[in-house]
């Protein structure tokens, strides 16, 4: 079974994902583009420069290659003295379940500031609402 979808999402495309409606990411978004992805400015950003990075097929080789920029991206951003950015949080959605609305996949780069809110504690634990933070007290 695992092999079947994996096969199947070799077939899988970013260009076939917007004929068929599942990927909504318009061109003048697009902030980057590369042989293996495309980068989105997040038309719904969570943060000043979310960020999203799509992969033009749908591999496990160039999702990872996604996460891989951007890891490169947010530490260049957070290293960088010219930025207010202090972190950040990587994610993808897969399955509803997940939260994932549109059906293709795609890596949410989303910058933090420090005080950006309350209680960073936790961070991507905060997907499950009460469940982020976890140490009690703190």
């Amino acid at each position: 079974m695992v092999l079947q979808h994996t096969l199947k999402s070799k077939m899988d495309t970013l260009e076939k994902a917007k004929a068929d409606g599942r990927a909504p990411w318009r061109n003048e978004e697009i902030e980057l583009t590369t042989k293996e992805f495309v980068v989105f400015r997040d038309g719904f950003p969570v943060t000043e420069g979310h960020t999203l990075v799509v992969p033009k097929e749908n591999t496990v080789e160039n999702i990872n290659k996604c996460f891989r920029f951007a890891m490169e991206m947010g530490n260049q951003n957070v290293s960088s003295e010219t930025t207010d950015i202090t972190g950040y949080n990587i994610g993808i959605n897969i399955g509803k379940s997940a939260g994932q609305s549109c059906m293709y996949p795609h890596v949410h780069l989303i910058f933090r500031r420090d005080g950006d809110c309350e209680n960073p504690q936790g961070g991507v634990r905060h997907c499950v609402a009460g469940k982020g933070h976890y140490k009690k007290g703190e």
